[in-house]
């Protein structure tokens, strides 16, 4: 049986080197504290990361605590990336 993951369908962290008009890595790790969530694949350097054509998923979350999370994995339709408390944080975050 598969289970169906969460797709990043938007990304608004310009400085990070896998969003080339969209998230270009092949899955995402959403962390953070309690307060937020934060993406914790983004990284920001001149180099270009991540595969040719946008098809990012979620690939863990550790926030337990978010409605969304179920076994550590995202069961949202899909997450939208952009700043906020951190440079680029999971913006469909919603606690428990």
């Amino acid at each position: 049986m598969s289970t169906p993951v969460a797709n990043v369908s938007d990304c608004s962290v310009h400085n990070c080197s896998f969003n080339h008009d969209g998230c270009t890595a092949y899955a995402i790790t959403v962390s953070g504290s309690p307060e937020h969530a934060s993406c914790a694949t983004f990284i920001d350097t001149s180099a270009t990361g991540g595969l040719p054509k946008v098809l990012a998923t979620v690939g863990a979350c550790q926030r337990s605590e978010c409605s969304h999370n179920a076994n550590l994995m995202c069961e949202a339709h899909d997450v939208r990336i952009g700043p906020g408390a951190e440079m680029a944080d999971c913006l469909t975050y919603e606690a428990r």
